[in-house]
C-alpha cells in the first residue's frame, strides 16, 4: 500500500490552514537546514578511529554474525559458506540492486522480488532467507538502516528467518545522527519507513529470558565490504 500521497494530502492541510502553500519552500528547507546546523549537539562518545572495526566488533555484541570480502563479487560466495555452515537453505529473495551479483556461480537460487510469508509453505519451498543492501550502517549501535522504497523492500530483512546484509564499507558512519544528518543530504525527505535493525529479533518478556526470532529473523549475518 502506498501512502506516500497520503501523507503529503494531510501536510498539504495542515499547511493551508497556516496560511501557507502545500510544499515547502527553498526558502523553508533552507532555514530548517540552517537551524540544524546551528543548533548545538548533545553529548557524544568519541568516535572510534576505525569505523569498520568499530561496526563489526558491536555488530557481533548484538547477536549478529560477521564476514568480511574483498569486493561485492565476493558476496555470493561467502554467503554460500554462511548457509553451509548452518546447513539452511542455498535459496533467497533479495533486492534488485544485488541481482547482477554471481549468485548462480556460487550455487545459490536467488530472485530478486519481496518474500512471500505463507504459513502452508513448508521448509523446502518457503522464503527462508532474505538478502539486502543498506542505506548505510552505525558504527556505535553495530545497527544497519534501511530506507524503504519500491526496490529497497524492508519485508527481505523482516520476514525471513535468515537475514543476510550487505555492508559496503564506505557506508558506514559513526552514530546514529550522522546516519539521519546522511538521509537529509542525500534524500531531502524520510521515506514511508526507516528501520533500524540492531541483531536478530529477541524479546525477554517470558522470565526476563531472551529469545531470538520473536518478531522476525534468528538470525543477522552482515557481510562487509572493503572495496565497495
Amino acid at each position: 500500500m502506498e501512502t506516500n500521497d497520503a501523507r503529503d494530502r494531510i501536510f498539504a492541510r495542515i499547511r493551508a490552514a497556516q496560511g501557507r502553500p502545500a510544499r515547502p519552500s527553498a526558502g523553508e528547507r533552507g532555514a530548517v537546514a540552517d537551524y540544524l546546523a546551528r543548533h548545538p549537539q548533545g553529548p557524544r562518545p568519541p568516535a572510534a578511529p576505525e569505523l569498520a572495526e568499530a561496526f563489526l566488533a558491536q555488530a557481533q555484541r548484538m547477536a549478529s554474525t560477521v564476514d568480511r570480502v574483498a569486493t561485492l563479487a565476493d558476496v555470493p560466495a561467502a554467503a554460500a559458506r554462511y548457509l553451509d555452515s548452518l546447513q539452511l537453505v542455498r535459496r533467497a529473495v533479495a533486492w534488485e540492486e544485488l541481482g547482477p551479483l554471481p549468485w548462480q556461480a556460487a550455487g545459490l537460487a536467488v530472485e530478486c522480488r519481496p518474500p512471500v510469508r505463507d504459513a502452508a509453505a513448508d521448509r523446502e519451498h518457503g522464503d527462508l532467507v532474505g538478502i539486502t543492501g543498506c542505506f548505510c550502517a552505525i558504527a556505535e549501535t553495530g545497527s544497519l538502516m534501511l530506507l524503504s522504497g519500491p526496490t529497497t523492500f524492508a519485508s527481505a530483512a523482516l520476514l525471513p528467518e535468515t537475514h543476510l546484509a550487505v555492508v559496503p564499507r564506505s557506508r558506514i558512519v559513526a552514530g546514529l545522527e550522522d546516519a539521519f544528518a546522511l538521509v537529509r543530504s542525500e534524500r531531502g525527505e524520510l521515506p514511508r519507513a526507516t528501520n533500524i535493525i540492531s541483531g536478530p529479533s529477541r524479546t525477554g518478556d517470558i522470565e526476563q529470558t531472551i529469545v531470538l526470532g520473536a518478531h522476525g529473523p534468528y538470525r543477522v549475518h552482515v557481510i562487509l565490504v572493503d572495496g565497495a
